[in-house]
């Protein structure tokens, strides 16, 4: 693309994020925070104050205080599907873009709609309706952020499989913590404000362990601090300002090693608002007719997940992995490579450590940083 092609293109953008809706998103350590009841706090304050605001979808799980809020603002009536002989409901997308209101409260942003939808996801949802200008107020819980699922399942024991990608989180034009103490969630809990009776005894002996909610909020806040700062960053203009991060992250075909490196590259790619790409090195022993079938679709996988997280694939075929990372990492400028920890026998440690050799060697003649990460 030309410089004349960049500017017009880059003046094209502008005009799009003009007339894009504002998106602001709650984000909470865990089911019964508030997320819910603040928002139709903040919608009922909105229609107070002359603001055109109706609810495109919320979950009130029947939570006496959540509902009493709901009475009075008005509600776009869901969408009714028949999927697997039950009549279930969804946002109406169309109907919230032909209403066109000036804000429209979305609740559960990870859902994932049922089968037949338009879009397969809920969030997906909400970037149409703010492509057609239409403000938004949603809210998503900790977990359901793509690039922590390794973290969460660690914490939690438990595999999220409704999830968001970061990017979606980083387009927010407002990002707001909805927090508790882990005993005020607790206390919650055992009143009854978060899960029927039957349902508290199991959640308190597995998410909503204390230790658990402690680490939680902690990916809360750091995450609300996190998108704070890139807002810092990106907005406003800092004399003397340090040369931009860019982040390569690197993988093989092991499949638990590529997926760790992927999140965690995308996580520092976002706290350091910084462009990133995944790089795979396809030596002549990993071309296509030589590794199984079920390493191709790994590798698919992963760059898909690498996509969704807004790194950029670059795939290279070479006899030497360390020979393609640097040509890579100085071709795109990037400032640190990003590798796994190699889970091996010791005798393909010892094999490997040729490769890792020549790095660092080719490395320390540069300002490139490496990072391993566990």
């Amino acid at each position: 693309m030309s410089d004349k092609d960049q500017t017009v293109q880059h003046f094209l953008d502008l005009i799009k994020k003009s007339r894009r809706g504002k998106f602001k998103i709650y984000i909470g350590m865990s089911a019964g925070v508030g997320k819910s009841y603040r928002m139709l706090q903040e919608a009922r304050s909105l229609l107070k104050n002359g603001i055109d605001v109706k609810i495109g979808f919320i979950e009130t799980h029947n939570r006496k205080e959540t509902h009493e809020l709901l009475e009075g603002l008005p509600v776009i009536p869901r969408r009714k599907l028949f999927y697997k002989g039950r009549e279930l409901e969804e946002m109406d997308v169309q109907a919230v873009i032909n209403l066109r209101p000036e804000v429209v409260i979305v609740d559960e942003l990870a859902h994932t709609n049922i089968e037949g939808s338009k879009n397969e996801k809920r969030w997906q949802d909400v970037m149409e309706i703010l492509d057609a200008g239409i403000n938004v107020i949603s809210a998503v819980n900790i977990q359901h952020i793509e690039s922590l699922n390794d973290e969460i399942k660690q914490i939690t024991g438990i595999e999220v499989q409704e999830r968001i990608p970061d990017r979606i989180l980083a387009q927010a034009d407002e990002v707001v913590n909805i927090d508790l103490t882990a005993d005020e969630l607790i206390t919650r809990l055992k009143e009854g404000k978060i899960y029927k009776a039957d349902r508290i005894d199991a959640a308190l002996k597995n998410f909503f362990k204390s230790e658990h909610i402690l680490q939680l909020r902690e990916l809360a806040l750091k995450e609300v601090a996190s998108q704070v700062e890139r807002k810092v960053e990106s907005e406003v203009i800092k004399p003397n300002s340090l040369k931009h991060e860019r982040f390569l992250a690197c993988i093989s075909s092991n499949e638990k090693t590529a997926k760790n490196v992927i999140r965690k590259t995308a996580r520092l790619a976002n706290y350091f608002n910084s462009k990133w790409y995944l790089l795979y090195v396809q030596t002549p022993k990993e071309n296509p007719d030589k590794i199984a079938l079920d390493k191709q679709r790994h590798l698919i996988n992963h760059f898909k997940l690498a996509t969704e997280l807004g790194g950029e694939i670059i795939k290279v075929e070479n006899t030497s992995v360390a020979k393609a990372i640097i040509e890579q990492a100085k071709e795109r400028q990037v400032t640190t490579i990003c590798i796994g920890k190699p889970h091996m026998s010791l005798l393909k440690i010892i094999l490997a450590a040729n490769v890792f050799n020549q790095l660092l060697e080719n490395l320390a003649a540069t300002d490139i940083d490496l990072i391993i990460l566990s």
